[in-house]
């Protein structure tokens, strides 16, 4: 390396590089950055390859066991893939039952009592009905909506159609509830039990007070008191006597395909959620 003095200091020249050499140098520059940039890029589809896919049934069905709001009602029912000897085999001695599994027409409803939306379809609620949306508005409030439960009893009454009800936790809190409904069903006061449960004050009642706790059964009682004998009632509820039949229900629900509720069948025809009757009447033979 060329130097030379001047005084006490010691300069050093560089000489400068040929247009040769920056060629070089520049090239040199870009083939590190091409290669930096192929590395992060490889690396990239790596992670894509090795992280977990989701699908579009994937995230719809998160939004539906995470957000009942969410519903859909106007959806068209789902194909059948249950058989009918399916249906038939739910109407025994251990199930809630009513009318004939000869008749052409057989109901499934599968529900919760501290459900919104199974208080929805009852149409006995209209405070919560209304809260939920116009499309839930109860004809005799001045809506479109006709409760299906409503107009499946109407016609299991009428000799026309036989109904099954069956329990699965749809909102977490009517296991107390359901039991009380297995001990009205031994008495034939299933519906008078039913209908209260199923008002605005019954829907608070399950869901704020009583829940799943056993030791709120006096409460449950009380409340159910002007539609079922209340000592019947309290006895029967501290007597765990349907404490198994829950699972047995969500067993039940479960082969059904049945995920939340509520959940109907006519036949075998599924409707998954809190249908217009009008959207369901179509299946009816």
């Amino acid at each position: 390396m060329p130097v030379h003095k001047k005084s006490d200091t010691i300069d050093i020249v560089i000489p400068k590089p040929q247009k040769k050499d920056n060629y070089t140098s520049l090239l040199v520059i870009l083939l590190i950055i091409a290669s930096f940039l192929l590395g992060s890029l490889w690396t990239k589809v790596q992670y894509l390859e090795q992280s977990p896919k989701t699908t579009t049934a994937d995230t719809t069905a998160g939004t539906a066991n995470t957000a009942q709001t969410q519903q859909p009602v106007a959806a068209q029912p789902q194909k059948p893939s249950i058989s009918l000897n399916t249906i038939k085999a739910l109407f025994n001695d251990k199930n809630i039952t009513f009318g004939d599994k000869n008749s052409k027409n057989l109901f499934v409803e599968v529900a919760d009592p501290s459900c919104p939306y199974c208080h929805v379809a009852a149409g006995l609620n209209s405070t919560l009905n209304n809260q939920l949306g116009p499309q839930f508005k109860l004809e005799k409030d001045g809506g479109t909506y006709i409760a299906p439960v409503l107009k499946m009893k109407e016609l299991v009454d009428s000799g026309k159609a036989a109904m099954v009800w069956i329990y699965t936790r749809g909102h977490g809190n009517g296991e107390m509830g359901t039991k009380a409904l297995y001990c009205a069903n031994e008495k034939g006061k299933f519906w008078p039990v039913h209908d209260k449960l199923m008002t605005n004050e019954g829907y608070d009642m399950v869901n704020n007070t009583v829940k799943n706790d056993k030791a709120k059964s006096g409460e449950l009682s009380d409340f159910l008191a002007d539609v079922f004998d209340r000592s019947d009632l309290k006895k029967c509820l501290d007597s765990g006597k349907y404490d198994a039949k829950i699972s047995e229900d969500v067993a039940q629900a479960s082969n059904l395909g049945v995920n939340g509720t509520p959940g109907f069948f006519i036949n075998t025809t599924n409707f998954a959620g809190a249908y217009s009757w009008k959207d369901m009447q179509s299946a009816i033979q």
